[in-house]
């Protein structure tokens, strides 16, 4: 069964987050796709991978790209797989994939502070935990670590 990880983001923003969880995921040798729900949002990550630190970028395309099969990350907005990843990342409240049982890893990545996207992220936990996945749940403590609660 597909792990699914519900990070609940309370004292840094995605922009912070994600960059650190794709780091880990290309360490472990995995392929990572990431799914945004908005082309807003799909730019401004597209942008922010290449930017986030002034030491170091993250190598990534979009599902646009033709050689995003090749690319170690791909953004997109739609729910396939161009690189074959491992893990899938969603953001914004981006819908679980119908072949999320195709990943090794989901991770779901909310922001606490916004009463919508919580309510999105306890249905997607309940669509998860029904689909028979391991789910567990992050969160943030004062200190900006991550503390499994669930």
């Amino acid at each position: 069964m597909t792990e699914i990880l519900f990070y609940h983001m309370q004292r840094q923003p995605l922009e912070k987050v994600l960059p650190t969880l794709v780091e880990r995921s290309l360490a472990r040798g995995w392929q990572a796709a990431i799914q945004a729900a908005s082309e807003e949002r799909l730019q401004a990550l597209d942008d922010q991978l290449w930017t986030y630190t002034d030491e170091s970028f993250l190598p990534h395309g979009t599902d646009r790209d033709p050689d995003a099969a090749g690319q170690p990350v791909v953004l997109t907005l739609r729910e396939t797989n161009p690189n074959a990843a491992s893990i899938r990342f969603l953001v914004e409240g981006a819908d679980l994939p119908p072949d999320a049982g195709a990943y090794a890893r989901i991770c779901i990545l909310f922001d606490g502070t916004d009463q919508d996207a919580l309510l999105r992220a306890r249905e997607q936990w309940r669509e998860a935990k029904g689909a028979g996945h391991d789910v567990a749940y992050w969160q943030q403590d004062d200190s900006g670590r991550w503390n499994k609660k669930a």
